[in-house]
């Protein structure tokens, strides 16, 4: 008897044609195999004509045992934030581009997700970062980011000015285009594309990649996963400073707000198949050599 009863499916609004014959193929897989399944409301309106149950992503959170998510990394990231106050695994199954986090091939569906169901795949739990906007005593605004939060100058192209503090210590003062943090999972996505390293989804540390900085020796830093990072925007900025959490949601400051940066307490709980290879996935994905000879 599997431990998954109740299965929420999640997939991307105005999912593909590929995509929703994936999510068709999966709800008849579970349902030939006795499971509940439940449409998150968005992915419902998707598929006309279903009679499964559909509930909101709060609702999914509270009432699944395990939620799948047909699309890219996005609609994973995206799951990931609603999701993981309520300690809900989730499963990716890739109809996107990359796929770092959605590892489950398409042509895969019935083989793997009955290996899930039969309690064989191996549990990751990664950390999110839960940030803060403040405007003197006053909360302007915040959000979560699986990946990462960036600090940037929006439509302008032009430098920014902020001071950077790590547990209270100041690190530097900074003129650049913006500031990377970045988890360990955001490693291979934006940080990446701007000279960070790539960090083991186990590790629990935090990386901060300045972007285009003014001076040749501004460099990614590496620190424990468990600071706090505060940043200053500063006084004599032209622009106004935006913070984007996952590449999805942001907020505009001010000179003078500041931003609260940590880990937060509730983590995500992702399902891999057992042959999961980190190491595998970058050399698929990035384009590393093979074995020699190969």
């Amino acid at each position: 008897m599997s431990e998954f009863k109740i299965i929420g499916l999640v997939g991307r609004q105005g999912s593909s044609e590929q995509a929703l014959y994936s999510l068709k193929r999966l709800i008849r897989y579970l349902q030939g195999a006795g499971v509940e399944v439940i449409l998150e409301d968005g992915t419902a309106e998707s598929l006309p004509g279903h009679t499964l149950r559909v509930c909101s992503n709060e609702e999914l959170g509270k009432s699944c045992d395990l939620v799948i998510v047909v699309g890219g990394d996005g609609s994973l990231l995206g799951a990931a934030r609603s999701l993981a106050k309520y300690n809900v695994p989730l499963l990716g199954v890739n109809r996107g581009r990359l796929g770092f986090l959605t590892d489950i091939k398409p042509d895969d569906i019935e083989s793997k997700v009955e290996e899930v169901l039969q309690g064989k795949y191996m549990m990751e739990s990664r950390f999110l970062l839960e940030t803060s906007v403040m405007r003197k005593t006053a909360l302007l605004g915040g959000g979560d980011a699986l990946n990462d939060v960036v600090i940037h100058p929006g439509k302008f192209v032009r430098m920014i000015e902020f001071e950077l503090y790590i547990d209270g210590q100041f690190v530097y003062s900074q003129r650049s285009d913006g500031l990377i943090i970045s988890t360990p999972t955001g490693s291979t996505a934006y940080a990446l594309s701007g000279g960070g390293p790539i960090m083991h989804p186990k590790l629990d540390a935090i990386v901060i990649v300045p972007m285009h900085p003014h001076t040749l020796s501004s460099r990614p830093i590496v620190i424990d996963g468990s600071s706090e990072i505060r940043i200053i925007v500063g006084e004599h900025n032209v622009a106004y400073p935006h913070v984007t959490f996952d590449g999805q949601t942001h907020v505009v400051t001010n000179p003078g707000d500041e931003i609260y940066i940590h880990k937060k307490p509730h983590k995500l709980n992702l399902i891999h198949p057992l042959n999961h290879n980190f190491y595998e996935t970058c050399r698929t994905k990035l384009g590393w050599g093979s074995h020699l000879g190969d």
